[in-house]
């Protein structure tokens, strides 16, 4: 008998092996190699021994069994104590079905998992240190006292006891290195986390440095990008506790290696005052600027001592015997300053005439410009440091800082600082609270400090340059008028009126009263200053310091801003007590004496010309306010000279003056600017002075048939008055066109020239009103005024040279300058006028706008006399046309800094079409050139400004709607044209556009009347411009133009009928009243305005370009929403079914892009949800109102229009019943991409599987679902799981259907194709590919 011995298990084995091992041990009967023995309970009374093993035998396998007496069967219950719960139960996952076994082994982890590597630590080369051989019997006791013999805390590494101290200070006594952490500086300069030791072998080290200085090696060959790249990576990858622990351990050594490297030569570690700096930004925010330049570290100072100190410190001196580093530091020379070698941004300092100084540069320390403890080696002051400045206790250093304050923000204001500062100083400043700091140092009781206050106040608020420019359009036509320098209005949501009736809300006056002095500010600088109670102490410093003459001007330009803000601004400064009487008296005086010296010091008693600019801008602000300056204020008593009654007495005054004219223009005078001004100021003055004097018998007789009642009376000053100055003022003229030709009079002729132009059009407007008209002398001085004055001067070869610069002085034309903008902010505007001269423009020498203004008007009114007038003003010339092409295409801005210069330029447009309009009938040359002139009026309507209503209504009247801006030509090429896009397109809508041209041509007298009658609610601000414009002076209540809130009409007028009525009756009532219900004129009013915007999207499309084609759509969808069957009319079917023709063309379906909000809705997605609201309800099916749903359900556009559809609003699906044809728009449009939106397919398969969508009722959208399904199920794409399953959930659903022709479009559904009878190709049977598909997905489900 052979026995087979069993072998081991081993580690490798599995559970099967381990089992089929024990049954096999079991059935050889083999004895185990180990026995339970059981060892007897003495304290039972169990014998040992044998007895005790006989009993074990008799019991065999029997294992011992605890019985209980009176157990229950079930377990007691533990309600009131807590239940026990596992931290990692709700991690494990089971499953009923689980079997107990699977999960143990899921869940066992082998002993391999357990237990790792275990290495020795090696302790070779760890040094073995004998204790000292001392000659006493024990060692000796070590005392806290005894601190001279410890290693300090530098060279120890760290914390240690002070028995660890004592004992490394021994053994370097000794001459041996401590057994803590005392490393050498070899070993310093090493890796500073691992220090090698538990490596195996003698060198490890050597091992350690080896390895870094591979390291080493391998970072220099990096460059600086790699390096980052690779840190960031690490520390990705790495805890963030790791990364904290190893910068900590680095910075410790450092901070050791320093301490223990220079501690010894009793030198002490510079300041870093970069943290100062951090606290401080907290406080102002500082505009940084950007420097680049080499990194220079700066080399560690000497220490300081005894000898370098200037006094020499003494025994007997109490506690100067020890000398201390730390504070003796600020006695140091400044160091060199630092050069950045990045585009850190760092802090912008300033000299005191404001300059920016660079941060390299080195200045001398004599300049003051050190005195500052943050930076001290840098030159100059932050916008910090000044502001502590100018609070200081010193009187000298508070003018100082208001003084460079003053010089910063006049050199911002000039945008000095654009292009190397971040951010904007003036900002900057204000948010810091420069308005409070200027007005509590106006508070100052120092008479230098109120100066620099004033001065950095005018430097904030005035800009001399745009004073200046104000100043050169004075004598243009309406150049007294000006837009107030209000801040954009901004709309405030006040929560707290919301739901309140009218009467209990709160007035605008309440809310100003009701709100802060910062809030005020933060929108409206003035309004803020004014709140400040500023005017008052402007007056005490006039009235009672009186200052010197600079603060006395600078005063007066402050409250001259402060009168350009606005009306109520200007009423303020008159309201103000004795101010303006301190003004009268002191800078208007009756008499006064010539000063001795050539700058006085002191102008109270003198005249000033800023006091008389004051007068001048409170007098333009509006009637009553020239009414209080006249009677209440002695205005009369003192300027005489402006009053009109007194004009006769001052007629041979002004007859001498005039007479003096060519005598006082020597082009050598240094004073020849003052007296050009002079000229054109009195130029200025007779043409208003002559526009009233005409108004004289218009007034009178008004008042004779009113009695009085709401009628002016006639002004003093008749038209005989005037008279005799036309023929001295013409003579004049002739003179300055003469002398054009010589070199050193043509700039000062060219100058005055376009001033005599505007006298001389008001001459002749008024004229031709007076009772003393004789038209025949009137045609023959005409006549003689053309032939000897205006062909010359046109003619002439420097006024040709001035027309030659038009387009580059344009404003329109140069939207995108490239010179920089001034420094201005939202609640400060300005005029952008810094630097006028230095570029091209409107009011530079050699700009042609103002002559071409004066010539402008001058034929305009001569034409409107001699009706048979014949005078081309090179309307036909190349510059002028290519101004009006580049006009035609610009979009310019509107702004403060912008609309001033854009009135004057919108008048030159508005004259040149005025005049071409009146020659194109008769002048071939002219007649080339109409379409352009039209679209230029097109172009320039929606861009005038505020005050030049009366322009809009002329351009309406006159050149907009007239028929000969598009011909009959134009008509038959549109029919050819269409004709010929029909042979390739053919749209059946598109057949009649050429007869709806047709209809709309002879409808344009009746168009024009709806667009005025729709225009209507601004006939009060026409009336107002038509005085303003014409120069009805009696009736102008103010020469302050309304404030600039946006264009006079919108972008999209021609849409202005449509939304109308929608706005009145579609929002109100819901879009559900009839025709019949609809206001008396509502269809003609629509049917014009359709027919207006079909004209205009077939002749000058360009003129829309500025209305985007989804604001179109949205507009033309009003149609369809103001009423219940309005679209259904046949004259406004047509034309919509032509404009949605025209809006669908193959080139402009890529520009309607309906993901962008429309101009005043917040998304197109509401105006369909409307609109499919409405389909609904009143459509009956409509073809026309079908094309316009369908058209946002293309794929490129949002999926919840689509979602819409098929979801809320899927009942409409049985009426919409438009055919490809019909529609008129690719169906790849509606079908590429493949659909990728889960549940708007489930929508479409729901649709088609329930017959709620069939092909008989959407043809379109039925092809839609078709194409997206089929492209869906047989899609190889890889998908989430949800998606494959609802995928192999339709094809088994598909491949089930009992309507097999439904079950064979969605399978055998090849391409849309327009032409077939179901819109769309089949194939005959299904691709192998997608059979085997479908064989695989249907398979797994019988599987």
């Amino acid at each position: 008998l052979v026995l087979r011995m069993l072998r081991r298990p081993k580690p490798t084995d599995s559970e099967a092996d381990l089992l089929r091992e024990q049954e096999q041990f079991l059935v050889s009967g083999a004895p185990s190699a180990a026995n339970v023995v059981r060892r007897p309970d003495k304290r039972r009374g169990e014998a040992g021994g044998e007895a005790g093993d006989q009993n074990r035998g008799s019991e065999g396998d029997q294992r011992d069994v605890v019985t209980i007496e009176d157990l229950p069967d079930q377990l007691p219950s533990l309600t009131p104590a807590p239940p026990k719960k596992s931290r990692f139960k709700g991690s494990r996952v089971t499953f009923e079905d689980d079997d107990a076994e699977e999960r143990l082994d899921r869940h066992d982890i082998h002993i391999s998992a357990v237990l790792s590597r275990i290495v020795e630590r090696d302790t070779s080369s760890t040094p073995v240190n004998l204790p000292a051989f001392t000659g006493m019997a024990f060692p000796k006791v070590l005392h806290r006292s005894e601190t001279g013999n410890q290693v300090p805390l530098s060279l120890n590494g760290g914390k240690k006891s002070i028995f660890a101290r004592q004992i490394a200070a021994q053994r370097i006594k000794e001459g041996k290195t401590p057994l803590e952490k005392h490393m050498p500086p070899e070993i310093i300069s090493g890796p500073r986390l691992i220090s090698g030791q538990g490596l195996a072998g003698p060198n490890s080290s050597g091992e350690t440095t080896r390895i870094h200085r591979e390291n080493q090696a391998k970072l220099q060959a990096m460059s600086e990008s790699e390096i980052i790249e690779e840190q960031k990576k690490l520390l990705s990858q790495l805890d963030s506790r790791l990364v904290e622990f190893v910068r900590s351990r680095k910075a410790q050594s450092v901070l050791s290696s320093a301490s223990s490297s220079k501690q010894p030569e009793g030198s002490f570690p510079l300041v870093n005052r970069d943290s100062d700096s951090s606290s401080a930004a907290a406080l102002f925010q500082k505009p940084k600027v950007e420097m680049e330049a080499e990194e220079k570290e700066l080399p560690l100072q000497p220490a300081v001592t005894e000898e370098d100190l200037p006094v020499k410190p003494q025994k007997e001196w109490v506690h100067m015997d020890k000398l201390e580093p730390e504070k003796l530091e600020w006695m140091r020379d400044l160091p060199a300053p630092r050069r950045k070698g990045t585009k850190k941004a760092m802090q912008a300092r300033f000299d005191f005439a404001g300059n920016l100084i660079p941060p390299t540069e080195d200045l001398p320390t004599h300049l003051g410009l050190h005195h500052h403890g943050e930076e001290p080696e840098r030159a100059g002051y932050s916008l910090q440091e000044l502001f502590l400045l100018s609070r200081s206790q010193v009187i000298q250093q508070r003018s100082l800082a208001l003084s460079t304050l003053a010089n910063i923000l006049t050199k911002a204001r000039a945008g000095e600082y654009l292009s190397v500062l971040k951010g904007s100083v003036m900002s900057t400043l204000l948010d810091a609270g420069l308005l409070f700091l200027l007005r509590f140092a106006l508070d100052d009781s120092v008479e230098g400090v109120m100066s620099a206050a004033v001065h950095a106040l005018k430097a904030l608020l005035v800009c001399e340059e745009e004073e200046e420019c104000l100043d050169c359009t004075f004598s243009w036509f309406r150049g007294l008028s000006t837009f107030p320098l209000l801040p954009s209005a901004q709309e405030e949501e006040d929560e707290e009126d919301e739901g309140l009736d009218e009467s209990m809300k709160e007035t605008a006056k309440e809310k100003e009263e009701r709100k802060s002095d910062h809030e005020v500010a933060r929108q409206d600088v003035v309004k803020g200053l004014l709140k400040m109670k500023l005017l008052p102490r402007l007056r005490y410093m006039l009235e009672v310091i009186r200052p010197s003459p600079r603060v006395v001007q600078d005063v007066l330009d402050v409250l001259t801003r402060i009168a350009r803000h606005s009306s109520s601004s200007a009423t303020q400064v008159l309201d103000c007590p004795r101010l303006m009487e301190t003004v009268m008296c002191n800078f208007l005086p009756t008499s006064w004496s010539a000063p001795s010296l050539p700058q006085p010091h002191t102008v109270h008693g003198l005249p000033l010309a800023s006091a008389m600019k004051l007068l001048r801008v409170l007098a333009a602000s509006g009637r009553h306010a020239c009414a209080r300056l006249l009677n209440s204020l002695g205005v009369s008593e003192r300027l005489s000279c402006l009053l009109i009654d007194i004009f006769k007495d001052l007629y041979p005054a002004l007859v001498k003056t005039l007479q003096s004219v060519h005598q006082a223009l020597a082009p050598s005078d240094p004073l020849l600017p003052l007296q050009l001004h002079r000229i054109l100021a009195l130029l200025s003055l007779l043409t208003q002075v002559t526009h009233t004097a005409g108004c004289h018998q218009e007034l009178q007789a008004g008042m004779a048939s009113s009695q009085g009642e709401d009628c002016p009376p006639p002004p003093p000053v008749s038209w005989s008055h005037v008279t005799g100055l036309q023929t001295s003022l013409l003579g004049h003229l002739k003179s300055f066109v003469k002398s054009l030709d010589n070199s050193l009079q043509k700039q000062s002729s060219l100058t005055l020239i376009p001033a005599y132009l505007v006298y001389l059009e008001a001459y002749y407007h008024q004229l031709s009103k007076q009772s003393c008209f004789k038209p025949v002398e009137a045609l023959q001085e005409l006549e003689h005024l053309t032939s000897e004055v205006l062909l010359p001067l046109i003619s002439h070869s420097a006024v040709q040279g001035l027309i030659k610069n038009i387009k580059s002085s344009s404003v329109v034309c140069n939207v995108q300058s490239s010179h920089l903008g001034p420094d201005s902010i939202p609640s400060l505007p300005g005029l952008a006028c810094p630097g006028w001269r230095d570029r091209p423009g409107l009011v530079v020498p050699s700009s042609p706008f103002p002559l071409l203004s004066g010539l402008g008007l001058l034929l305009k009114t001569i034409m409107g006399i001699h009706k048979v007038f014949l005078l081309c003003l090179t309307f036909s010339s190349t510059p002028v046309i290519g101004y009006l092409r580049g006009c035609s295409q610009a979009t310019p801005t509107l702004s403060h800094t912008r609309a001033w210069l854009l009135r004057h330029e919108h008048l030159v447009l508005y004259l040149l079409l005025e005049l071409a309009h009146r020659l194109v009938p008769i002048d071939p040359e002219v007649a080339k050139h109409a379409s352009l002139y039209h679209q230029v009026a097109l172009v320039l309507l929606p861009w005038l400004l505020p005050g030049s209503e009366y322009l809009a209504h002329e351009l309406l009247s006159t050149i907009i709607f007239k028929g000969h801006s598009g011909g009959p030509e134009a008509i038959e090429l549109e029919e050819l044209k269409l004709h010929e896009e029909t042979q390739h397109h053919p749209f059946p809508s598109l057949q009649t556009v050429g007869t709806i041209l047709r209809e709309a041509c002879i409808q344009l007298p009746s168009i024009r009347g709806c667009f005025l009658t729709h225009l209507a609610h601004l006939e009060s601000s026409v009336l107002v411009s038509r005085d303003a414009f014409l120069g009805r002076n009696p009736w102008i209540n103010s020469h302050l133009l309304p404030e600039l809130t946006g264009p006079t009409l919108p972008s999209d007028w021609p849409f202005l009928p449509l939304v109308s009525l929608y706005e009145r009756m579609g929002v109100s009532d819901g879009g559900g009243l009839a025709v019949e219900e609809l206001p008396p004129g509502a269809l003609p009013a629509v049917t014009h305005c359709l027919q207006w915007l079909l004209l205009l999207e077939i002749w000058r499309e360009d003129a829309l370009k500025v209305i985007p084609p989804v604001a179109k759509l949205a507009r033309l969808s009003c149609m369809f929403l103001c009423s219940s069957d309005l679209f259904l009319e046949r004259p406004v079917q047509n034309l919509i079914w032509g404009l949605f023709r025209l809006l669908t063309r193959p080139s402009k379906l890529d520009s309607l892009d309906l993901n962008i909000p429309p101009p005043g809705l917040a998304s197109f997605q509401d105006l369909y949800s409307a609109l499919l609201a409405q389909y609904e309800a009143v459509s009956f099916g409509d073809r026309l109102f079908g094309c316009w749903v369908l058209l946002p359900l293309q794929r490129r556009y949002s999926t919840a229009m689509r979602l819409a559809v098929f979801g809320e609003h899927v009942g409409m699906l049985r009426s919409l019943g438009v055919t490809l044809e019909q529609l008129g728009i690719p169906m790849e449009r509606f079908t590429s991409p493949p659909e990728d939106s889960l549940p708007l397919l489930r929508l479409y398969f729901r649709s088609l599987v329930t017959g709620t969508l069939k092909h008989c009722w959407c043809p379109v959208l039925y092809v839609v679902a078709l194409s997206h399904i089929n492209s869906f199920i047989f899609s190889q794409d890889a998908a989430a799981q949800e998606v494959e399953a609802a995928r192999h959930s339709m094809l088994r659903k598909i491949y089930y259907l009992t309507d097999e022709v439904l079950r064979n479009h969605l399978l055998l559904f090849r391409l849309p194709y327009q032409h077939s009878e179901f819109g769309f190709d089949m194939y005959e049977q299904l691709p192998p590919i997608r059979a085997k598909r479908l064989e695989s997905i249907l398979g797994l489900q019988d599987s």
